[in-house]
């Protein structure tokens, strides 16, 4: 049970070192107070603004990633980690929490290899042991879920599964498709010239204005990279207090799509990128609607 009256306390000690002293590392642990209360946010920035000044600082690289599995941000959280281990080397605790981040992915594979190395080295290791037995049961559960469909069900799935990699898709199906993933709050498929060819917008503003903005975005950013060694960028990943937006470009044409910062981002880059493979090969050209 978390004592609030022992983390307030915690919390007025920090703020009053950090008032004494801006540059502190305290921020970390000050970071790590909110998030024990329950307080995200405020976590996180906190503790992104201390790693501005201090960004070799691992073990404020530590907690932020566990405010990251705090707010189901697992893909952010696995590239703290490994800051961490990039810093400091490999520790029971960076592993631990790593092997977490792969259960909470999905990625069991990685989770019980990780697991078993632990293992060997610290049999006793109780918080191993129990991350072991989830990541055990989750790929029972999977093995079920799979054995238990019947054959009628799994070929008719088959059968859609086949239908729909055939498929031929135009523009304004793409970004319905990509509307659909759960997290995502809007969609436009914005032409060279900055006009929206497709939308499918939840939000208040003017899906023009967000159209012009991303491609001036992408525009300058292409211009600085013609001139660099690094070549073709393949996405740009905006990322804000509550909201992430991720411009791709597609032929001529350039992908905006808006989303909650809570997304998964594992899941949501590969259903975005089977849709837009989709799209690639059906031949599609995206025209502007007059």
């Amino acid at each position: 049970m978390v004592n609030l009256a022992e983390i307030d306390d915690r919390i007025a000690k920090c703020n009053k070192l950090l008032e004494s002293n801006p540059n502190s590392q305290i921020f970390a642990a000050l970071a790590d107070a909110y998030r024990r209360k329950g307080e995200l946010d405020r976590a996180f920035r906190i503790c992104q603004s201390g790693l501005r000044i201090h960004p070799n600082y691992g073990s404020a690289h530590m907690v932020m990633a566990r405010i990251n599995v705090d707010k189901e941000m697992y893909d952010w959280a696995e590239i703290e980690v490994k800051k961490v281990i990039a810093l400091e080397g490999n520790s029971h605790t960076s592993e631990l929490l790593l092997a977490e981040i792969y259960i909470n992915k999905g990625d069991l594979a990685r989770a019980t290899k990780l697991l078993d190395e632990l293992l060997k080295n610290d049999p006793s290791n109780s918080l191993a042991e129990r991350l072991m037995a989830i990541a055990r049961e989750h790929e029972a559960k999977a093995v079920m879920t799979v054995n238990e469909k019947p054959p009628v069900e799994t070929e008719a799935v088959e059968q859609v599964a086949t239908h729909r990699d055939i498929e031929k898709i135009d523009g304004k199906f793409l970004v319905e498709a990509i509307s659909e993933i759960s997290g995502v709050d809007g969609v436009l498929l914005i032409h060279k010239d900055g006009l929206v060819a497709e939308s499918k917008w939840l939000e208040n503003q003017n899906p023009d204005l967000y159209g012009a903005l991303a491609r001036e975005i992408e525009q300058t950013i292409q211009s600085q990279m013609d001139v660099s060694i690094f070549g073709k960028y393949e996405n740009v990943l905006i990322e804000g207090a509550n909201f992430i937006v991720n411009l791709i470009p597609l032929q001529d044409c350039l992908v905006l799509i808006k989303a909650n910062s809570r997304i998964n981002l594992g899941t949501f880059r590969l259903r975005i990128s089977a849709q837009l493979n989709r799209f690639n090969e059906s031949g599609k050209n995206v025209e502007v609607q007059k």
